[in-house]
């Protein structure tokens, strides 16, 4: 054979890029990245996510009950272990859920005291038409828990007096929590009514004492008004601005402490006590110390100068987000973007000033703090905001942004975190092409390259979270094989903070780089065997589509179904089928969890390196150095000159003997299962090479799981990491 150049694609450095063509793009970027990123130099798998480690000793298949969004209602009777209560709130449903020690009861019919399925023996019903629970000889003397099961609407942390000590509160639709050593408990009393669209903002500020650390928090509704927790209670805060007692403050969208004032942003007001006036461009202040004194602390001048006041932006759009950058708060409204500018005037304390015109930002919670920028989702890019200045970050993908989807309050549900532990920033979206209610993507931008990737997932709200106690091996539920973290590394110890998420269902999970698995995060309902012998299976609102895969895992009862499915059919927003024909005979009887299965989809640019000569290209051997795994693999097949058609796939659909397209990442093994090189077995990573003998105007690799590697286990849930490719060729005279 002629000599052959050889071609090293490394570092991997550019990540997704749409701005161009494949064949003009970078050797290292990518066509198409999904479920898959560029960090510090080499193609990594997604982000997985773990359960919240709690009690010690939780059994397989109930760790899901420390994640979850929980209230304590009460405990069994000690001689009898009957039980009997109206759970708190206003939605009593299908698909909430009860716990006590290490039985699990789930709300599968609606109506009248309905019977429960129930994981072990004790019996139990839910009426949900008034939210009556009973049971009947259960465990004695333990706490009985209920799982409202609505959506996480936002992460709040409390800044305790103690250093590096933040205790997390989290908020669904009714209620408020905070994250204790057992799992969640009950932050209060009080019940929130928002929608699934009325996400928490969060503020800390000082209280009648400067010693005092006051929580406020909004949902941006006027029924809920603004509240605040002073560490033991929640108290409904209304101030009033004049000094008449029924001209009051009844809601707003943001809360921002600036300049020793709280702020609150985008307000509601009554005047007379008549009915609250949206005031979108509004910003009301504080007096310049406790803002706690409902009476006098908000009071606008002229009648009491260098008390409260408010200021109107010269713009009718509204205000959506806002952050102190440095000493500088940036202020993003729909189209345009402003700095509220702090003058030192008692009676002036504040003045607008425009920082662009034309871009701003379109979501609350999509701001995401930097040093030196401000990042935040807009209607025509996501910008970031140096505070003299605005510009577009995603330059290399700029038509991203027009797929996010606005209905069902789309732009509202756009949530921005960032990853300290990977220098990434993570936004939640919703996806125009699949109509959801909820996100179903989440877009991936490694600040330090200036990368980006999409992930499929479900997650409502993002937040911070710290250990609360060094992660010991009695409290993990996952394997050996499935740890991919250094033992002792930091991210294991107290007080570290990650990045915690929540869904649609009320579970809470970690946002962990180093899982190569998501966690189950819905639950399992109901299982039904239909005549067509297909499942259908029953999670409310589950998000999933038509062709997507699901680990199903937990699952209580005789015929218990278990392992990796494709969604076959929706048959609506709470149920979808799978194909299971080795389950034809299921009696469920709770406990179930549905996990999604991300498929690794790769495209690489078009590669020729002889372009300028006018020269087909011609691939015989590709590299690929990729770190050693117990079991994993993946597919890769070609395509050349820009015809979508896979060579591998079409030669096997036609009988061609064009060898394997599967690049394992475990080493070599003979067909009994021995080591083929045996020194692989000791090496963090290897060359693995494959042959496509390809030749063309360009060629472009698809790097994937196909449908047989999805559904099997040890695959599926294989981590995956590309350090480099080194690419053998020789040009070709064209025809």
């Amino acid at each position: 054979m002629p000599r052959l150049d050889q071609f090293l694609i490394a570092p991997l450095t550019e990540g997704f890029r749409t701005d161009i063509r494949p064949w003009l793009l970078p050797e290292e970027a990518f066509a198409k990245l999904q479920n898959a990123y560029v960090w510090r130099g080499r193609l990594r798998k997604r982000f997985g996510s773990k359960y919240l480690v709690g009690s010690i000793g939780v059994t397989a298949g109930f760790e899901q009950l420390n994640s979850r969004l929980r209230i304590n209602i009460g405990t069994t009777d000690a001689g009898t272990g009957n039980f009997a209560t109206n759970v708190p709130g206003i939605v009593w449903e299908v698909g909430q859920a009860f716990s006590i020690e290490g039985e699990m009861f789930t709300v599968e019919e609606a109506g009248v005291a309905k019977t429960m399925l129930t994981t072990g023996s004790t019996v139990a019903t839910y009426d949900t038409t008034t939210g009556a629970v009973s049971f009947t000889a259960a465990a004695k003397n333990k706490a009985v828990y209920f799982y409202p099961a609505t959506p996480v609407m936002g992460f709040v942390n409390y800044e305790d007096p103690a250093i590096n000590k933040e205790p997390t509160y989290a908020f669904d639709t009714q209620f408020a929590y905070r994250y204790i050593s057992g799992g969640w408990e009950r932050l209060g009393t009080v019940a929130w009514t928002g929608t699934n669209s009325n996400f928490f903002w969060g503020e800390n500020f000082r209280g009648s004492k400067m010693s005092d650390t006051v929580l406020f928090v909004t949902n941006n509704t006027t029924t809920d008004n603004i509240r605040y927790w002073d560490g033991a209670t929640w108290t409904v805060f209304t101030p009033q601005y004049t000094t008449t007692a029924t001209d009051t403050i009844e809601g707003c969208r943001l809360i921002i402490s600036f300049k020793d004032r709280l702020l609150f942003l985008n307000t509601y007001e009554s005047i007379g006590g008549a009915a609250a006036v949206n005031y979108p461009n509004r910003v009301r202040y504080s007096v310049n110390g406790s803002p706690l004194v409902a009476a006098t602390s908000w009071l606008e001048a002229p009648q009491t100068p260098g008390k409260g006041g408010w200021i109107d932006a010269p713009t009718k759009e509204a205000i959506v987000s806002a952050k102190i950058l440095r000493d500088r708060l940036v202020v993003f409204f729909e189209r345009s973007t402003w700095e509220l500018v702090y003058t030192g005037n008692k009676v002036i304390p504040f003045v607008f000033q425009r920082i662009n015109s034309e871009l701003g930002a379109e979501s609350t919670f999509s701001t995401v703090l930097f040093d030196k920028v401000l990042l935040g989702v807009g209607n025509v890019g996501i910008h970031a905001c140096s505070g003299s200045s605005v510009e577009r970050i995603d330059q290399k993908i700029p038509d991203e942004v027009f797929e996010f989807h606005n209905g069902n309050e789309g732009i509202e549900r756009i949530f921005g975190i960032r990853d300290y532990t990977t220098e990434m920033v993570y936004w939640t979206l919703p996806d125009a092409d699949e109509n959801p209610i909820y996100p179903t993507r989440v877009l991936a931008y490694n600040y330090k390259n200036q990368t980006w990737s999409i992930n499929d997932d479900s997650i409502t709200a993002l937040g911070y979270i710290q250990n609360l106690n060094d992660i010991t091996w009695a409290d993990v539920t996952w394997t050996w094989d499935e740890w991919l973290d250094s033992w002792g590394s930091g991210g294991n110890q107290s007080e570290h903070r990650k990045v915690i998420a929540g869904n649609q269902e009320g579970y809470t999970f970690l946002i962990e780089a180093g899982t190569p698995r998501n966690v189950g995060g819905l639950q399992i309902t109901q299982i039904e065997v239909p005549v067509s012998g297909d499942l259908t299976i029953t999670a409310i609102n589950h998000n999933l589509q038509v062709g997507d895969f699901v680990l199903i895992e937990n699952v209580n009862g005789t015929g218990g179904v278990d392992g990796i499915f494709q969604v076959q059919t929706i048959v609506s927003v709470n149920e979808f089928t799978i194909t299971a024909p080795d389950y034809d005979s299921v009696a469920y009887t709770g406990g179930g969890t549905v996990a999604r299965v991300s498929r690794i989809d790769i495209e690489t640019k078009e590669y020729n390196f002889y372009q300028k000569q006018g020269l087909n290209v011609f691939i015989p051997k590709i590299g690929f150095y990729v770190d050693r795994t117990a079991n994993g693999q993946i597919s890769v097949d070609y395509s050349t000159s820009s015809s979508s058609l896979g060579l591998t796939e079409q030669g096997t659909a036609s009988g061609a003997l064009l060898g394997t397209n599967i690049l394992e990442t475990h080493p070599y093994v003979d067909s009994l299962g021995n080591l083929i090189e045996p020194y692989e077995a000791t090496q963090d990573r290897f060359w693995h090479f494959m042959y496509p003998n390809a030749e063309g105007e360009v060629i472009q690799m698809h790097i994937y799981l196909n449908d047989t590697q999805m559904l099997d286990y040890q695959i599926a849930l294989s981590d995956f990491n590309l350090n480099a490719m080194s690419i053998f060729s020789k040009p070709v005279h064209r025809a």
